[in-house]
């Protein structure tokens, strides 16, 4: 699967990338991604909020709330959060489209026409996929920080402003290059892993079920081992800013 991957990753740099067919994935992935992540986001930073903010109020130091919503929805929650949103909608629909195609014999065609289908089908949703997570990201960390603050105001009874001014107190832009970072690198996790399974479904369409929803499971368990090992890289490497 991985070495999949990195053959698609060294046709980049040989043939190039097939823009109309990397055109139509972006907005694909965009179009099915976006709205479910918003509205997924918002209710996600209002739990959070609500937690921390609760914990905050015993030690009389609900001004923090801020600070701390800016390191759960911007380090953590928000590459997570699209990680598994781009599996579910956009790697699901991959993995059946490949599948669809290897099923039909379409990808046997292509070779048979001296088409890669590993440059013209694999590498654009491999790029888009990563591109379309590190774009979506700062929409999925506007929503949680958004659905914070509505709670943080109307719940814990801080105000915007104390909200943020606290921004900067332990967050830092290393925060954000990581979580941009964590984002690109789970999206193309999805990708490859829902281009590899479809690939090589066989057992007619019940083959195909089978292998999108191990594209999606392995990808979540992807997503989640991947972020503990870069967290702690980044923690190890990356002094962090004290209270």
């Amino acid at each position: 699967m991985f070495a999949m991957g990195l053959e698609a990753l060294r046709q980049l740099f040989r043939r190039g990338m097939p823009i109309a067919e990397f055109f139509d994935q972006c907005w694909f992935l965009a179009r099915v991604t976006t709205l479910p992540l918003i509205l997924v986001s918002i209710p996600f930073g209002m739990v959070i909020a609500l937690e921390v903010g609760q914990l905050l109020q015993q030690i009389g130091a609900q001004s923090q709330l801020g600070a701390a919503m800016v390191l759960a929805v911007v380090r953590e929650e928000a590459p997570v959060a699209t990680a598994l949103l781009i599996a579910g909608a956009g790697g699901s629909a991959m993995c059946a489209d490949l599948g669809s195609r290897k099923i039909r014999d379409e990808l046997d065609a292509m070779r048979v026409m001296a088409i890669d289908p590993i440059h013209r089908l694999v590498l654009p949703r491999l790029v888009a996929a990563t591109v379309v997570a590190v774009l979506l990201d700062a929409v999925v960390s506007a929503a949680g920080i958004l659905g914070g603050l509505y709670l943080g105001v109307h719940s814990i009874h801080i105000t915007q402003a104390s909200f943020f001014a606290t921004f900067s107190e332990l967050a830092q832009l290393a925060d954000l290059w990581i979580a941009l970072f964590k984002a690109a690198v789970f999206g193309f996790l999805a990708a490859m892993v829902a281009c590899y399974k479809g690939l090589y479904a066989k057992g007619g369409a019940k083959g195909v079920g089978d292998a999108v929803n191990q594209a999606v499971v392995i990808t979540f368990i992807l997503a989640f081992v991947v972020n503990f090992v870069l967290t702690v890289f980044y923690f190890n490497f990356i002094p962090q800013k004290g209270i």
